[in-house]
């Protein structure tokens, strides 16, 4: 039936329910006005705001249509726990992963005897334990002495829980120094074609060789930025011929420039408030995501508490006159009553 009704059904239902209502609320009138002294006692008229009562309840059942039409006209919206339909909203998260040979020493996590990338590995999935991932499309890019993209735009988290768990694409590129600054280049122009707004960054390093200029320009697709670091920051680890430790300042420096938040996951996981203020899009006003689905059961609220609760407000409010016997007067509130019974 979604494929069917249109917006003019929608509309027709609409006005149909308010004109049925409307003719019901005149013919009421009519009936009761022959018993109005009996309903609002000896005035014949009952409270002011009564005569709204027609117009609400007909806006009442117009709204009830309007919402219960609404959501015969669109696609349902089912909630399992797999991969995203093609018509549901996602978002996009772009991993830029170093690869370097650094990143297979060995002095990172609570232990400092755990490979950076293994540490690497075990920070990314805490992160994708606490969000859904049927949301997302992930995209995966390598980056040591250059860049290549790994993945594009996959809906399988094995995937990529493959790729960050052995899997040895330093040999994919000629020995060198790490350029990590082409990664978010190349990440950048994977991002370039998106939704603005609808994508989030993160990046893992060690930071051994972060330069001070060149940084790419992200594309406004990009609303979430998270610099992960990991390895030792303080003792360093020797590879070709020099120590190699986590630089805290240039990742904390990189963040930075890219309007993202730093963390150090050498000892700790990513904390689920800066997994939230990353991965939610820069438009946070609840009321502008709202999507047609929600309006329409937003209409069915509304409509159905009118014509529920307007019998009672009637019958509480309706008339101030309230029938039944009056309590009796005091004999010695009767000017000259109570003198005339002592007389006698």
């Amino acid at each position: 039936m979604a494929f069917f009704l249109g917006v003019e059904h929608v509309l027709a239902a609409v006005a149909t329910a308010i004109l049925l209502t409307l003719a019901a609320e005149w013919l009421h009138a009519r009936r009761t006005a022959r018993v109005a002294r009996l309903a609002f006692g000896p005035s014949g008229r009952p409270s002011p705001w009564v005569r709204l009562a027609p117009f609400l309840r007909a806006a009442s059942a117009g709204l009830l249509a309007l919402g219960l039409g609404t959501l015969l006209r669109i696609e349902p919206k089912v909630h399992t726990g797999e991969a995203a339909g093609e018509n549901e909203d996602f978002r996009h998260l772009v991993l830029v992963l170093d690869v370097s040979p650094s990143m297979r020493l060995q002095d990172a996590g609570p232990s400092r005897k755990q490979a950076r990338r293994a540490r690497a590995k075990d920070v990314l999935d805490s992160m994708f334990g606490r969000v859904s991932l049927s949301r997302y499309r992930i995209s995966v890019v390598a980056t040591y002495n250059g860049a290549k993209p790994v993945v594009v735009d996959t809906s399988d988290a094995e995937v990529v829980r493959n790729i960050l768990e052995d899997l040895p694409m330093e040999y994919a590129f000629r020995p060198g120094q790490t350029r990590l600054f082409d990664g978010l280049e190349e990440a950048a122009k994977i991002a370039r074609s998106w939704e603005p707004g609808s994508a989030t960054l993160v990046v893992v390093s060690d930071g051994d060789t972060v330069p001070a200029t060149g940084m790419p320009q992200m594309p406004p697709a990009v609303s979430g930025v998270l610099v992960v670091g990991v390895g030792d920051p303080l003792a360093g680890s020797f590879i070709d011929g020099r120590q190699s430790r986590q630089d805290v300042a240039s990742l904390r420096q990189l963040a930075l420039r890219l309007g993202g938040i730093y963390h150090d996951g050498n000892l700790r996981h990513v904390a689920t408030d800066a997994i939230r203020s990353v991965t939610t899009s820069g438009n946070t006003d609840p009321v502008l995501q709202l999507t047609e689905r929600e309006y329409a059961l937003l209409a069915i609220g509304l409509g159905a508490a009118g014509l529920a609760l307007l019998p009672l407000l009637l019958a509480l409010f309706g008339t101030p006159h309230r029938p039944g016997l009056r309590p009796r007067t005091p004999v010695a509130a009767v000017p000259g009553l109570a003198g005339a019974l002592r007389s006698r």
